[in-house]
């Protein structure tokens, strides 16, 4: 077969060709272009501190809150942050002060709520009317204007005297209360003489 007999076959195909080559470079026109992320909306941080401290005082001038952490890292999409390794202290007249740490934690805007992961331990210090108190969790909630702190994790608290096991617990530190959710089992040492 010469090669003008197989053009002969190949040239009715030619303009079906041209037409598809035509209408897929309309529809390529015709299609919306996909949107363009917008950048406020994103979850990319603006600021980092390393090794920072932030002081909360009440109304009378008096520490009543401290944080600190190694590294804080600001998003501003919604105004939250997170922090690694924190340390909180909460402070207040005639009631002892309690001191958590973590591994990591998130702060919620405007520092309203502090969302602590990994490790969380918890130490109330000694007052005359009752002994130091430890508390060891998965996670904390801790909402410190409110002097709260919650969790729905596994919960091992001690004193001397006490290890308690349980699942959530809430924590009002303004009324001095301890509410253990479910799931609690206790152990009591005696006193000896």
């Amino acid at each position: 077969m010469t090669l003008a007999n197989r053009a002969r076959h190949w040239l009715p195909l030619l303009p079906l060709l041209g037409l598809l080559a035509v209408t897929y470079w309309l529809d390529q026109q015709v299609q919306p272009e996909p949107p363009k992320p917008d950048p406020r909306l994103r979850h990319d941080p603006d600021a980092f501190m390393g090794n920072f401290t932030a002081v909360r005082f009440n109304r009378a001038g008096q520490t009543s809150f401290i944080m600190s952490a190694q590294n804080l890292k600001h998003y501003p999409d919604d105004d939250s942050s997170t922090i690694d390794a924190p340390q909180l202290t909460s402070l207040a007249e005639g009631r002892p002060p309690i001191h958590v740490v973590a591994r990591r934690g998130n702060v919620a805007n405007r520092g309203d709520e502090v969302f602590l992961y990994e490790d969380v331990e918890v130490l109330r210090e000694a007052s005359s009317e009752r002994p130091q108190m430890t508390l060891e969790t998965e996670y904390l909630h801790v909402i410190p204007d409110r002097d709260w702190a919650d969790s729905n994790q596994p919960v091992l608290l001690r004193d001397p005297h006490n290890t308690i096991h349980a699942v959530g617990l809430e924590m009002d530190n303004r009324q001095q209360t301890l509410k253990l959710l479910s799931q609690v089992r206790s152990i009591h040492e005696r006193v000896r003489p």
